[in-house]
C-alpha cells in the first residue's frame, strides 16, 4: 500500500436531497491546511451553487493543480437520477454509496490522507433494499474490521459509545467483557496514534443509575464493567471508573479524563451535543483509514434554502487533518 497522499482529504457530499452538497461548496470559502476534494455530481453542486446564491468555481479535481480559496476541487461521480432538495429519491440510493466506496478505495489505496462525510438519509437506503444501519458500521464491513467504535468530538469533550444504534431494551444484554475489553483497547490506541494523547486516559460510565449502586440497581457494573478495567488496569490503561454518567459529566471529572467512554448512544451524546451542536463531529475509531464526519443529519428541511450551517463540517474537515498530521508526526 502507498503512503496517503499528505495534503489531500476526500469529502463525500452525501445524500443529494439534504444539506450535504450545499455544506461542501462552503469548503471553498477558507483556506486548509489539507485540500479538500469533493466526491459528487458536478452539475447537482453547481445547480445547488446556484439556488443557494454561492459562487465557488468548480474544477475537475487534478492533482497537479495547485489549490486555490474560491475553487472547489470535484470528483464527479454522476447521479442516477435527477435530485430536487428536499426529495428522497431511492434510486440515488445506490449514488450515496458509490461515493463512500470511491474515498474508501482513494484512501485505502493512498490516493487520500482521509476521509469527510457529509450525512446520508438511512431509511431512502434501506428503502432501495439496501440494509444500511449507517456510515459506522457500512464502513466496517466494507474494510473486513470486527470491531469499530463511534466517538463524538466538541463542546472540549470525546465521548465514545460501547454501543450504538441499538433498541435500549437490547443494549444490557450487549454490553459483554469481551466487547467492552476490544472497544476500550481501540479507543486506546486511536487517542494516542491519532489524536497523538501519551498515556491516555479515559473515564468509563456505568450502565444503571448510581453506576449500580453496589448492585442494588443492577449488576453489570460489578459482573462486567469492574472486571474488564482492572484486567486492562494491570496491563498500564489509566482508567476510571464505572462512573454514575450523572456526575461523570461535570467539568470537575471531565478534567481528570482525554476521553469518555458511555454504555450507550443516549447516555454520553445528549450532554456533548448540548455543549456543541453545531460545531461536533462524529470519529470512526478501530478503522484502517481516517474518517471523520458531522453529527447531524441530512436535514431536508433546510436543502435548497441556505440555512443550513456548516460549522459541523468545517469542524469534522479541521480534526481529519489534525489526525492526518498526527499520524505522520
Amino acid at each position: 500500500m502507498t503512503a496517503p497522499q499528505p495534503g489531500v482529504l476526500a469529502v463525500t457530499s452525501g445524500e443529494p436531497a439534504g444539506v450535504g452538497p450545499e455544506l461542501c461548496l462552503r469548503l471553498a470559502e477558507r483556506d486548509w491546511s489539507l485540500r479538500p476534494v469533493v466526491l459528487g455530481d458536478a452539475g447537482l453542486l453547481a445547480e445547488r451553487a446556484r439556488l443557494i446564491g454561492v459562487a465557488p468555481r468548480l474544477r475537475e479535481y487534478d492533482p497537479a493543480l495547485a489549490p486555490e480559496r474560491g475553487v472547489l476541487d470535484v470528483l464527479h461521480v454522476p447521479l442516477a437520477a435527477p435530485s430536487q432538495p428536499g426529495a428522497l429519491a431511492t434510486a440515488n440510493a445506490a449514488y450515496v454509496l458509490e461515493l463512500l466506496d470511491r474515498a474508501l478505495a482513494g484512501c485505502t489505496y493512498g490516493e487520500f490522507a482521509g476521509m469527510v462525510t457529509a450525512p446520508v438519509h438511512k431509511g431512502v437506503i434501506c428503502e432501495a433494499g439496501v440494509p444500511f444501519s449507517g456510515h459506522t458500521e457500512y464502513l466496517a464491513a466494507k474494510t473486513g474490521t470486527p470491531l469499530v467504535v463511534m466517538m463524538l468530538v466538541g463542546g472540549g469533550m470525546r465521548v465514545a459509545l460501547a454501543t450504538t444504534h441499538l433498541p435500549l431494551a437490547a443494549v444490557p444484554a450487549a454490553i459483554t467483557q469481551p466487547l467492552l475489553e476490544d472497544t476500550l483497547r481501540i479507543l486506546h490506541a486511536d487517542l494516542s496514534n491519532r489524536f497523538g494523547v501519551d498515556s491516555p486516559r479515559i473515564l468509563v460510565a456505568g450502565l444503571n443509575p448510581h453506576a449500580g449502586e453496589g448492585g442494588h440497581m443492577g449488576r453489570e457494573e460489578i459482573d462486567v464493567i469492574a472486571p474488564v478495567l482492572a484486567r486492562l488496569r494491570e496491563q498500564g490503561m489509566r482508567l476510571t471508573g464505572p462512573l454514575p454518567a450523572d456526575t461523570l459529566f461535570v467539568p470537575h471529572t471531565l478534567e481528570q479524563g482525554d476521553a469518555v467512554l458511555a454504555m450507550y448512544h443516549d447516555q454520553g451524546l445528549p450532554v456533548l451535543k448540548h455543549a456543541s451542536f453545531g460545531g461536533g463531529v462524529n470519529v470512526t475509531l478501530g478503522l484502517p483509514v481516517i474518517r471523520t464526519s458531522v453529527d447531524h443529519g441530512t436535514a431536508l428541511d433546510l436543502a435548497g434554502t441556505g440555512r443550513a450551517d456548516a460549522g459541523s463540517l468545517f469542524a469534522a474537515y479541521e480534526l481529519a487533518a489534525a489526525m492526518a498530521a498526527a499520524c505522520r508526526a
